[in-house]
């Protein structure tokens, strides 16, 4: 009876087990079906997305933006949202709930941007759809006779894909979303750029100097012929025809106030911008108060290093000194990219005393292109489309070299190439074992913070040796900090851009070419600049925790590999990781 009484236990136990496997294996199915249908739909919707993720479809095709397509979009994303929302997460593993988190977030980002009618305003004040295509002959496949086909018919279609964006501009206008007027000035040079009279000196026309092995001589002067043409008649068209658009009626129907606050229901849109780019929820005014705190903080070590340096004046003195004094600058664009790449190989040198696993990807360095480099940002990293045969690119802005100081090439660079953006960029599209869309994800909060939590490493590693560079560190921790400050001020506190202009340039020693051409940014992209200093007081906390909790247990690589391995993922998600992860270590030890 005892025998027959334990076998009756153990059989009601695996069956027990055998549901709830069952059970978890279900749920887990239809939030991988979930996955894979809306990947696959943004394939299908957005031929450059597919392009950008190493995918065929529509490669001779742009994107459809008119508004009953972008209606259909987000239709399918609320039954998708509506669904998600049905699963019972207690029944996901930790690594399907951390893509349900992910895929949550994204999908509700989309669905508030397409109600407050984002849609309606395609560009802010350094950046585009119409810059964006300018990365065409960088990011298409370009091998074969088949790839060159391509290319010419999305040339050939771009003036189709202007004129659904001037009709939602135009949509725009009318119900007053647009941008202000003041970070307009000079916008047009983005579009003059492309309206050229010998189609060689188009940056479009590049693939057609130096054919692939693959593409037969006999074909080359069809497809050059073809292409040049394409150019006039597509590419120098679309913009001639955007740059009208642009000069005859959205400059004089933009707007004269600054904030978002003025847009069409202002404060709830910005309210859903800044949880949505720094994952959590808040309000503009704790983030104001949080950036408050930190310009205090900052400004306290930034003395502490006049005071080593020896200089004799004020804050306002040496924030002057560093502006003008020339040993501070370059006289050529090579002496600036020679510099940025040098302190890159120093970096790269660094990496396997901060990391247990590094990507494969190589980056290089090069300018900001000439087209947009006026009113672009100081650097930027592009990371390589999918499939591609280039790497990742940190961006180095060689346009005004008098406002480019070498002071701050070291916190920029660790930002935008190693350890910042292309580490976490390359080592996310290496993810093995996840949902396709998780892989290619960014989401400002995580990336932006880490990019500046990476600058902070280069103390690690004795990269700020250099007082003044040390003090260009602190100028870029400022200068996110006080982005808190302006960027609420802005959109909901009533300042005028020149208020915020005041502020950052008191504060950074960055020059004033950069504090202006940063202003513009924050005042055309509500929100955006938030996550950068959020990002990094996160990630700074957890690091701080796990330390104390592990003591002599914690391992800096090992903490960095955990917070690299899940790619971009709300803040919320990579604390939970991060206690996971410490249970474990803690467990072990």
């Amino acid at each position: 009876m005892r025998n027959l009484s334990l076998i009756l236990v153990f059989l009601f136990s695996a069956c027990a087990a055998t549901d709830r496997s069952d059970s978890l294996s279900a749920t887990s199915e239809r939030l991988h079906g979930l996955f894979d249908a809306e990947w696959e739909q943004r394939v299908r919707d957005d031929p450059l997305h597919a392009t950008a993720v190493g995918r065929p479809e529509g490669a001779d095709r742009l994107p459809s933006v008119a508004p009953a397509a972008l209606a259909q979009q987000v239709v399918r994303d609320e039954q998708m949202l509506a669904e998600l929302r049905g699963l019972d997460r207690t029944e996901l593993s930790e690594v399907d709930r951390i893509s349900y988190e992910v895929f949550e977030h994204m999908l509700a980002g989309r669905i508030a941007d397409h109600a407050f009618c984002a849609w309606q305003i395609p560009f802010n004040s350094d950046s585009g759809f119409h810059t964006n295509f300018a990365q065409l002959p960088r990011e298409a496949p370009l091998s074969t006779v088949e790839d060159y086909e391509n290319y010419t018919a999305r040339l050939l279609a771009f003036p189709a894909y202007v004129d659904e964006q001037i009709a939602n501009m135009r949509l725009g206008i009318e119900r007053g979303m647009v941008q202000p007027r003041v970070v307009l000035l000079g916008y047009e040079a983005t579009m003059e750029a492309h309206i050229v009279d010998d189609v060689q000196e188009s940056v479009f026309h590049g693939p057609f100097r130096d054919f692939p092995a693959a593409v037969p001589v006999a074909q080359r002067e069809r497809l050059l012929s073809e292409g040049e043409q394409a150019i006039r008649s597509g590419v120098v068209a679309g913009y001639r025809r955007l740059l009208a658009f642009f000069m005859e009626e959205y400059l004089p129907a933009s707007r004269a106030t600054v904030g978002c606050s003025e847009l069409p229901d202002g404060l709830a849109y910005y309210q859903h911008l800044v949880r949505h780019f720094t994952t959590l929820d808040t309000s503009p005014s704790e983030v104001h108060q949080v950036g408050l705190a930190e310009v205090e903080r900052i400004r306290a070590e930034m003395v502490a290093i006049i005071e080593k340096v020896g200089f004799e004046g004020d804050f306002a003195a040496f924030l002057e000194f560093l502006r003008s004094d020339p040993r501070f600058y370059v006289k050529t664009p090579e002496a600036l990219l020679e510099r940025a790449s040098r302190i890159c190989k120093r970096m790269d040198a660094a990496l396997p005393s901060l990391f247990g696993r590094l990507p494969r990807q190589p980056y290089g360095v090069a300018p900001v292109p000439d087209h947009i480099a006026p009113k672009y940002t100081t650097g930027r990293y592009i990371p390589a489309a999918e499939g591609s045969t280039e790497p990742g690119y940190y961006w180095v802005n060689t346009y005004a070299l008098d406002s480019r100081p070498l002071y701050v090439l070291a916190a920029l660079s660790l930002h935008e190439a190693v350890p910042g953006h292309h580490l976490q960029h390359a080592l996310a599209a290496e993810q093995h074992g996840v949902p396709e869309f998780r892989r290619f994800l960014y989401l400002p909060a995580f990336g932006e913070g880490w990019g500046l939590y990476s600058e902070r490493l280069g103390l690690e590693v004795g990269l700020y040796d250099d007082p003044f560079d040390d003090f260009g560190r602190l100028t870029y921790e400022m200068w996110r900090a006080c982005r808190l400050v302006v960027d609420t001020g802005l959109h909901v506190q009533g300042w005028s851009r020149q208020q915020a202009i005041d502020y950052m340039a008191r504060r950074t020693a960055l020059s004033l070419h950069e504090v202006t051409t940063e202003v513009d940014r924050y005042i055309s992209w509500p929100g955006q600049a938030l996550a950068y200093k959020i990002g990094e007081l996160e990630i700074r906390s957890l690091r701080a925790w796990a330390e104390d909790e592990l003591g002599a247990a914690f391992d800096l690589r090992a903490f960095h590999d955990a917070l690299l391995e899940n790619g971009s993922v709300p803040l919320s998600t990579l604390r939970r990781h991060i206690q996971a992860f410490v249970a474990r270590t803690g467990g072990a030890r």
